[in-house]
């Protein structure tokens, strides 16, 4: 459920005193990043300023109203992520929060307000507050503290809210009950480790809870609200994953996307009655957003398609599939409108920063509710890339996508940057990448690689690099390279290697384990040192943890993890490094890179460090984030393309590191 992904947003080692004192020292100020003035050039000017891809965005993520009238967003348009709402009839957005950024939204069912999460600086610690739907009156409902919290859903009345928290123990999730008006908090149930609530039934008589199993499975509980009874419903022998449920309206069952005994997440019906799973769809492609409107009548889902999302709309009542509507190519995410029958699609693709979509289908009406701005770039200079596979040395066959600069404008023959995901268990999709389409756009090829252990490739491609078989998906990067080698349309040549979270991990140990492959490094919030890491993760994380690299509790994977941590080689990373980390992470604590960037140093080989103060798992502050993409971007171009980059390289060697 969560996972070591980079991202600019928020997700989840207790820790017995405050934020502040968990925080290390870092004795070296140089580090420390401070923002500049933001500048972006004259519009229309080619190459274009990186601020400007860094401002073409539009909404983060959207949630449709409960009577489907308007749209809730998150934008990060005035710097850091706020709340925003739209009417559907005006169009005209208004901002509703303000100061300190957000972390998510709920709408409360009956339409007039909006739960919304807060943390400090990265920490992931959230606060809960009930904001009014004009942004006029707030309410704190529960106070920020040393606890995580994992928001499940409002009572279908509005009246309480469900979450987990770790606040018994500060390790392991139960689940709780808040009554908003008495402020009076119930523990329904004492979890044990990941304990998730994901959905009530329609009576509101129970919670449908997922423990986790695994980073890329969970078992599926049914909690009984008024005694706190858990029961089993699925717990196969091989793990498998269960999400995306919407209820029947009468209560007698729910859909789900699931794939128990398959490959690929499928649609399915499961009969509360019965007791049975019946599978409805089940193509050989990963099914998500399982979603059924109000009245029952229309359900919808969409599939990945290498990488791109289709959307789907079965009209129920005359068994038979709609034509979708025209919208932007990219990655969806999509729900009906709790009380209607209003499809929200939320959009992300390579020309796409952002865009929300409604369809009214007894209406058979279509909207582009928010539209994102592109701040005076061209959609059609951005890069659509191409899906490329490829085999590893044992046969496996990998993925990736490939972002080439337009020609005959550029070199025939760029540089390339290998981009690791996060994870494991993510994917290169084509979302909007804003340093990607920077650098394909001053002649930097980009290639988003999919090795073992990523998703949307089958159950058994993901659970490839489990446990023993870490270091198969570190020699995967290997494999990369030496497919670019063989692709005369990049030059394989001139390679660096870049990645965040889990990617930040994957590119320190590609470079300390198989030195003499990539000619640079990014590492950003990775892991360094695997026993430390697991030891110190984050409650949802060791929750999944378990399963995904074995129990660090036991000597058995101590030993292993001792044996393959990155620092044990750090010395041997004699390229141009990069590292960037929050001090504030709570997944992969910024003593990571501190470690390895200090190890680096007293070898002698060069490194730029970007230690933020005020971030934690990924950089979600405009300014950091300018700061950030402009210090990489400077990086790469200086190192792939540049003849003489000895004074650069000389430059990037100085800084602290006793």
């Amino acid at each position: 459920m969560f996972k070591r992904h980079l991202v600019y947003a928020v997700a989840l080692v207790f820790f017995p005193f405050s934020v502040l004192a968990q925080t290390p020292e870092w004795g070296h100020p140089e580090d420390i990043p401070r923002a500049e003035p933001v500048t972006v050039g004259l519009a229309g000017e080619q190459p274009a300023d990186i601020v400007r891809y860094l401002m073409a965005e539009g909404a983060l993520s959207a949630k449709v109203s409960p009577r489907g009238d308007q749209v809730a967003f998150i934008r990060r348009i005035t710097g850091e992520p706020q709340l925003w709402v739209t009417d559907l009839k005006n169009r005209w957005p208004q901002q509703l929060t303000f100061g300190s950024g957000i972390s998510f939204f709920e709408w409360q069912p009956n339409g007039e307000a909006l739960l919304i999460g807060r943390d400090a600086d990265g920490n992931e610690r959230e606060g809960y507050y009930l904001l009014s739907a004009d942004g006029t009156e707030e309410t704190q409902l529960l106070a920020a503290s040393d606890a995580y919290r994992v928001f499940g859903m409002f009572s279908r009345d509005g009246a309480h809210i469900f979450y987990a928290s770790t606040e018994r123990n500060g390790r392991d999730f139960d689940i709780y009950r808040h009554s908003i008006a008495s402020s009076k908090t119930t523990r329904l149930f004492e979890g044990h480790f990941g304990y998730y609530p994901t959905s009530l039934n329609p009576e509101g008589t129970a919670l449908l809870i997922s423990e986790a199993r695994g980073e890329d499975a969970n078992d599926l509980h049914w909690l009984d609200v008024n005694n706190g009874k858990l029961r089993p419903l699925f717990q196969p022998q091989v793990a498998a994953r269960y999400s995306d449920f919407t209820w029947l309206p009468d209560g007698s069952g729910f859909f789900l996307s699931t794939n128990e005994g398959r490959e690929y997440q499928s649609l399915a019906f499961y009969s509360l009655e019965q007791k049975k799973l019946e599978f409805l769809s089940t193509p050989d492609s990963d099914i998500h957003n399982v979603s059924l409107s109000a009245s029952g009548r229309y359900l919808s889902w969409t599939t990945n398609d290498g990488g791109y999302s289709s959307l789907h709309v079965l009209d129920r009542n005359r068994n038979r599939e709609l034509t979708a509507p025209e919208i932007a190519r990219g990655v969806y995410r999509s729900h009906f409108s709790p009380d209607g029958e209003t499809l929200m699609v939320w959009v992300t693709g390579p020309r796409t920063p952002g865009d929300v979509y409604t369809w009214y289908l007894e209406e058979g009406e279509f909207h582009h509710a928010v539209k994102a701005s592109l701040a005076g770039l061209q959609a059609k200079n951005f890069v659509i890339p191409e899906s490329v596979f490829f085999e590893a040395r044992d046969g496996v066959r990998l993925h990736g996508l490939l972002y080439l600069p337009e020609q005959p404008r550029h070199i025939l023959n760029p540089p390339v940057v290998v981009n690791v995901h996060g994870g494991p268990t993510g994917q290169a999709r084509p979302r909007f990448q804003p340093s990607f389409q920077y650098l394909v756009n001053k002649g930097i090829a980009v290639f988003d690689v999919n090795v073992r252990g990523s998703t949307g490739f089958g159950k058994n491609f993901t659970r490839m690099d489990n446990r023993e078989k870490r270091l198969d998906s570190v020699r995967d990067l290997v494999d990369t390279a030496a497919f670019l080698s063989t692709d005369d349309r990049v030059n394989g040549e001139r390679i660096a290697v870049m990645g965040g979270s889990y990617g930040g991990y994957m590119v320190n140990a590609v470079l300390g384990t198989y030195p003499g492959i990539y000619d640079a490094g990014v590492s950003v919030v990775g892991v360094s040192n695997w026993v430390r890491a697991l030891e110190e993760a984050s409650p949802a994380l060791k929750a999944s943890d378990r399963v995904e690299y074995g129990d660090i509790r036991e000597e058995k994977w101590q030993e292993f993890y001792r044996e393959i941590s990155p620092i044990n080689n750090a010395d041997k990373i004699t390229v141009p490094m990069l590292f960037a980390h929050g001090a504030n992470d709570p997944r992969d604590p910024v003593t990571e890179s501190d470690d390895i960037v200090r190890t680096i140093r007293k070898a002698g080989h060069p490194v730029k460090y970007l230690r933020f103060p005020d971030e934690g798992h990924g950089f979600k502050k405009q300014k950091n984030r300018v700061t950030y993409h402009r210090e990489v971007a400077q990086f790469l171009e200086n190192i792939l393309k540049l003849t003489d980059s000895g004074s650069q390289v000389a430059e990037l060697g100085k800084g602290g590191g006793d």
